[in-house]
């Protein structure tokens, strides 16, 4: 079968409690050749989260010299702890052929687009601020004092969405994956990553 030799790069970004992780595990799930990146955090290991599953954990001061090595594609420090893609993991499996999700914040993101490496980022929506409040406090056993630094993100979020190439609700679980997947069969298809495969096949067609 023609495939393209150089994998595809796409980034999801939402607000905390939207359901970008939820998302991303149903596209990988569903979808053939596409991976979840696994981050980088200094945090500790919460209960039933599993090294090199979950999360790559390593202590800070490892995190912090791979910042200084350049290692990173994005990092970020998010409410005291750090998070971040590693560039080699990355570039290693879209030089496969794989195609790689990111599931990053608003910052992480522009840290990606900052670099210039060819990828289609999307946004993710909560169809309003209430539904996305009530999510967060049905979910998490945060304080008050979290809870609302959490919201204040969210809302400091949110307006990057037009940063993004493309823009999704997510208002019902399963649709809002078949809209992502339509969106990735959409980016596999354009012209400048088919045209290789394209010409290949016409070339049949010649005598």
């Amino acid at each position: 079968m023609l495939s393209n030799d150089r994998g595809l790069l796409f980034i999801i970004s939402a607000a905390s409690g939207t359901g970008k992780t939820t998302l991303a595990e149903r596209l990988v799930q569903t979808l053939p050749n596409l991976r979840m990146s696994r981050s980088y955090t200094s945090r500790a290991a919460r209960a039933g989260e599993r090294d090199g599953v979950d999360y790559n954990f390593t202590s800070r001061p490892e995190f912090e010299a791979m910042v200084q090595r350049q290692e990173f594609l994005e990092w970020a420090d998010v409410f005291g702890n750090f998070y971040g893609t590693r560039r080699p993991d990355t570039e290693k499996w879209l030089a496969s052929g794989q195609d790689v999700v990111l599931v990053i914040d608003v910052q992480g993101a522009r840290q990606v687009k900052a670099t210039g490496i060819d990828h289609t980022a999307i946004f993710v929506l909560p169809p309003s601020f209430p539904i996305l409040e009530s999510r967060l406090r049905g979910r998490s056993a945060d304080s008050e004092e979290a809870m609302q630094r959490r919201l204040a993100a969210a809302r400091a979020e949110v307006g990057a969405y037009v940063d993004y190439d493309y823009v999704v609700i997510n208002d019902q679980l399963e649709p809002t994956v078949v809209r992502l997947q339509e969106i990735i069969a959409a980016e596999r298809s354009r012209m400048h990553r088919m045209r290789p495969i394209a010409e290949a096949i016409i070339r049949s067609f010649e005598k």
